[in-house]
């Protein structure tokens, strides 16, 4: 028996217990609203969604092929458009997830408006955009599953109210998990637990954190990145989980995210108790000079190392340096370190989209961490076209290929669209990700700002066109008719923001009495 006859059977149940004062009470209209809001709580989504990773993660140690996506999205309705197209296209959301930016909620959620991504913003938005997101993903499964209702109503015989059964009693939700950037936890280890308990009650199954100081946080793919010694950032890792099991949400996820190979720069010297511990291993990639005691300046800063006397070079901004070279290595201390202290998924932040290079990493920490996987940020930040056509120049002439028709630093210019170079790029930026995923450990891929890009791309179009001399034109055939040939749902705009739903509830609560927007004259039925 299908939940929906469970719940049309209990609830009839009720209703006669309850005798006449439920008259008007239809168990099956019942029954349909409870199947439209199957997830009650934010919490039901994170336990909901914290299995599905799990379950894919295991999928993925057994076949790197079957790696996971996500786009990242500012906006509730933008979030429940991206499923309902996946749905579309796919009949399925099957290792699909949505990805909330913290470089997004500052540049597009803040009250003090645009803010650059520096952890500026309210602490309150992010956790925000989380509800908004899961608000709009919850209220497309009650649109979709109202349709269904309607079909079912409407059907003319047994086979056809089958078939539509059928569809309802298997209904894929369009919940997914989220994948919630908390930047470097806006604070220390008690405001990172308390910013996490916030986005997990909202629903978010798994939190990337980072290892930056998070007064002095940077874009990952901005210059002067800070980071912390790794007990700090183990504290928050920590508080993270703290937190998840406080909700209940046994199998939350945490991806920690290593910002080493672009951050030159440490806040502090790590405490050390004896040689080769972990604040000594961090303390190893300072860029040091050996001192005599007499040689040292007033306010100097010198430590023991290796048993010498040694001064770090510190900055002006009271800031230390590490060595230049360092950063790869400590990119996989971090990355062990934090799977070693409860992190179950790693982020490294490159500068650019080179499988060699991440999957160098990737290999020396899977020396100590056999099943270490990665969520990669496939960045807008990298020009993707001009970091591929290089890696195929540069391939190309270590093949001994003739290369002299290109000019290495000119491989952006159109004149090469169409050459077998540029051909060869755009292969392996199709493929990146499946090639990424079997050569470098990659189990998630994402995309952190498209919807800001195709929303500022679109928003272009359209007003080149309308303001201009295609005028109502440049609307009707590059937005609406594209929409109706296309099949995107949101072209019924009034049936997108709910006015069905709020018909089949009219006619639940008043009957024949129900004033309903959706009549012969709704001119949503043009479409």
């Amino acid at each position: 028996m299908s939940q929906y006859q469970t719940d049309i059977d209990a609830i009839a149940t009720l209703k006669q217990k309850e005798g006449s004062a439920w008259d008007a009470i239809n168990p099956e209209s019942a029954a349909r609203m409870r199947a439209q809001n199957r997830f009650k709580t934010g919490l039901d989504i994170a336990r909901y969604t914290a299995a599905i990773m799990r379950r894919d993660m295991a999928a993925y140690d057994a076949d790197p092929s079957k790696y996971t996506q996500s786009l990242g999205c500012w906006h509730g309705f933008i979030g429940q458009q991206k499923l309902i197209s996946i749905k579309k296209h796919f009949n399925s959301t099957d290792r699909r997830y949505l990805y909330l930016s913290g470089w997004m909620v500052a540049a597009l959620r803040s009250e003090f408006g645009p803010l650059p991504d520096q952890s500026m913003h309210e602490k309150t938005a992010v956790a925000s955009l989380i509800r908004e997101l899961y608000t709009f993903l919850r209220q497309a499964d009650a649109r979709e599953l109202g349709g269904l209702f309607r079909q079912l109503d409407a059907a003319k015989d047994d086979a056809s109210r089958a078939a539509i059964q059928a569809k309802i009693d298997g209904f894929v939700t369009h919940v997914v998990p989220i994948i919630a950037d908390i930047d470097a936890g806006f604070g220390n280890a008690e405001a990172t637990y308390l910013m996490a308990k916030q986005m997990i009650e909202a629903g978010a199954c798994c939190i990337q954190i980072e290892n930056q100081v998070s007064d002095e946080k940077q874009c990952g793919h901005q210059d002067g990145k800070v980071t912390v010694p790794h007990e700090d950032f183990l504290a928050k890792i920590r508080a993270v989980r703290y937190a998840f099991l406080e909700l209940g949400v046994d199998d939350g996820l945490i991806v920690a995210r290593t910002d080493s190979l672009g951050a030159g720069l440490t806040k502090q010297i790590a405490y050390s108790r004896e040689p080769g511990d972990l604040g000594d291993q961090y303390n190893s990639f300072l860029d040091v000079e050996e001192v005599t005691a007499d040689a040292l300046a007033n306010g100097d800063v010198v430590i023991k190392q290796g048993g010498k006397l040694v001064r770090p070079k510190r900055l002006p901004s009271n800031l230390f340096q590490f060595r230049q070279g360092t950063g790869e290595a400590r990119c996989v201390l971090d990355c062990i370190t934090s799977l070693q202290n409860g992190a179950d998924l790693l982020w490294i932040e490159t500068e650019k989209p080179h499988i060699a290079q991440i999957g160098g990493m990737v290999k020396e920490i899977r020396k100590v961490i056999p099943n270490a996987k990665l969520v990669y940020n496939n960045s807008p930040s990298f020009n993707w076209t001009l970091n591929f056509r290089q890696q195929v120049y540069d391939a190309m002439k270590e093949q001994g290929k003739d290369v002299s028709q290109y000019d290495r630093t000119q491989l952006m210019s159109a004149e090469y669209d169409e050459s077998e170079l540029a051909r060869e790029a755009d292969e392996r930026i199709r493929t990146f990700q499946a090639d990424a995923a079997r050569e470098a450990g990659i189990f998630h891929h994402l995309i952190t700002l498209p919807t800001y890009h195709t929303a500022a791309l679109s928003t272009d179009n359209l007003a080149k066109e309308y303001f201009g001399e295609q005028g109502m034109l440049g609307y009707v055939a590059g937005v609406q008719r594209k929409e109706i040939r296309q099949g995107i749902a949101c072209v019924k705009h009034q049936n997108m923001s709910g006015s069905d739903i709020g018909d089949d509830h009219k006619e639940y609560f008043s009957g024949e009495a129900a004033l309903k927007a959706g009549g012969v004259h709704n001119t949503m039925n043009q479409f």
